[in-house]
């Protein structure tokens, strides 16, 4: 690993062999531990979800999370941007909040040295690196869809004129459970713009104890910086150069099958379970973060059990369970983990694929 001026890590994108290429995780690697270690300087416990999130991020992909108030997904947010020395901006959702509260606006302003109006463009918020949407399902499904263009595309639209987003951007959303009194449930073309989405669990008692000792003392042990913009957008890069064999790709391809009710390629039950499937970019997401997954654990090739492992995370937004589902208690997580029991290893030539 180089170090730069700054101190933060240098990574090479000219990768001309694969001597270079295994170099390149090992740095990867080497600082990805660093960064977790420092986010558990300030996060107790929640290895999981602080995983996920990492995974997300050199994936090159926005992240959900969601759970009751307070169990520090905000905190996570803040941590994860003095960790990365990337420019942040939140966005607290409310009902009120209009599409130009994110987004910015024009205005009419006077250039007093020509005498002249004209209208400038103002941005919003969501011109930052990384992106807070806090408690995004509070605010109504016209702001909502305000993110749809920066998260898919990258970009802000405003009179007539189309202006890219900084580099990398990140937007890291949370959300209270739908069944909490004012909330408004995200549409599926939303929903699908997110790599994971990830369930944060009530801390145990032991870690409900450390944060109670780490919050209502002096002692603050701040997360120092650990990377900045240009290690991330290489280690992005990165992760799409490691490999995945043909018959991993099909087995995913036939993960994605088998979610659609009438194919006659996931069990039984799916039929009575799932409205609606996962699209292909569910499918593109289980391998960018497979690829992830092996890059951290010393392997330049995604497996079988890398996509078994994010799975959920990529496909529980992305599933539609029916009115028939809920009725009998049946969730998205339970679903996909049937339909990966029933998925085979093999070429897919013992389901109706």
């Amino acid at each position: 690993m180089s170090t730069s001026p700054n101190s933060m890590p240098h990574l090479d994108t000219d990768l001309p062999d694969a001597e270079s290429i295994m170099a390149a995780c090992s740095t990867v690697r080497a600082v990805f531990t660093q960064l977790q270690e420092e986010i558990g300087r300030t996060i107790v416990g929640q290895r999981r979800v602080v995983d996920e999130t990492l995974v997300s991020l050199f994936a090159g992909g926005h992240v959900l999370l969601e759970g009751v108030p307070g169990l520090g997904k905000t905190l996570l947010v803040r941590t994860l941007s003095e960790t990365l020395s990337l420019d942040f901006s939140r966005i607290q959702f409310t009902p009120d909040l209009m599409p130009a509260d994110i987004m910015g606006t024009s205005i009419l302003a006077e250039d007093e040295t020509r005498r002249h109006r004209d209208f400038i463009f103002r941005p919003g918020p969501i011109f930052s690196q990384l992106v807070l949407a806090d408690e995004i399902n509070r605010a109504t499904p016209k702001s909502q869809s305000a993110l749809l263009e920066a998260m898919q595309e990258g970009t802000v639209s405003s009179g007539g004129e189309t202006m890219p987003l900084p580099r990398p951007f990140f937007v890291m959303a949370t959300q209270n459970p739908i069944e909490q009194e004012g909330t408004y449930p995200l549409p599926e073309a939303q929903l699908d713009r997110f790599l994971l989405k990830i369930h944060v669990p009530t801390p145990t008692r032991e870690e409900t104890g450390t944060i109670l000792k780490r919050t209502t003392g002096t002692v603050v042990d701040a997360p120092r910086p650990t990377m900045d913009a240009a290690f991330i957008l290489a280690a992005q890069q990165l992760v799409r150069k490691l490999a995945i064999a043909s018959h991993v790709r099909d087995y995913v391809v036939r993960i994605i099958l088998a979610t659609h009710p009438g194919r006659g390629a996931g069990p039984a039950e799916i039929d009575r379970w799932i409205s609606v499937g996962a699209s292909p970019r569910g499918a593109q997401a289980i391998i960018i973060a497979s690829k992830v997954v092996a890059l951290m654990a010393g392997r330049y090739a995604a497996s079988m059990a890398d996509a078994r492992l994010v799975a959920h995370a990529c496909l529980r937004h992305r599933i539609i369970p029916s009115y028939e589902a809920r009725a009998e208690g049946v969730e998205a997580d339970m679903i996909i983990s049937r339909i990966l029991d029933h998925v085979p290893a093999g070429d897919g030539s013992e389901v109706g694929a």
